[in-house]
């Protein structure tokens, strides 16, 4: 917990602001994960600290969402894509 505490204060991924009145806070929960190699020994341990999104009510809390995250293979998969058709990226 303590190493994703760090990369998250390190890569700026929040910005602590004081709460607006009458705003409802989203809570957050830390969830564990254990990594094996192909031979089914333990890799590593991994920790998340994660948004409880599901307690926001749609049209009150928040009007659309955004996640802007996406994972190094899908962009390799989409360049290929392009590569393969011959396509342009706009």
């Amino acid at each position: 917990m303590q190493e994703e505490l760090v990369a998250l204060h390190h890569n700026h991924t929040w910005v602590l602001v004081p709460r607006p009145p009458h705003t409802i806070v989203v809570g957050s929960k830390w969830v564990f994960q254990t990594k094996f190699k192909d031979d089914r020994f333990i890799n590593q341990f991994k920790a998340h600290l994660v948004a409880k999104g599901f307690t926001l009510i749609l049209g009150q809390d928040f009007e659309e969402t955004f996640n802007p995250v996406i994972k190094q293979t899908t962009v390799r998969l989409i360049l290929s894509i392009v590569v393969t058709w011959n396509w342009t990226i706009h």
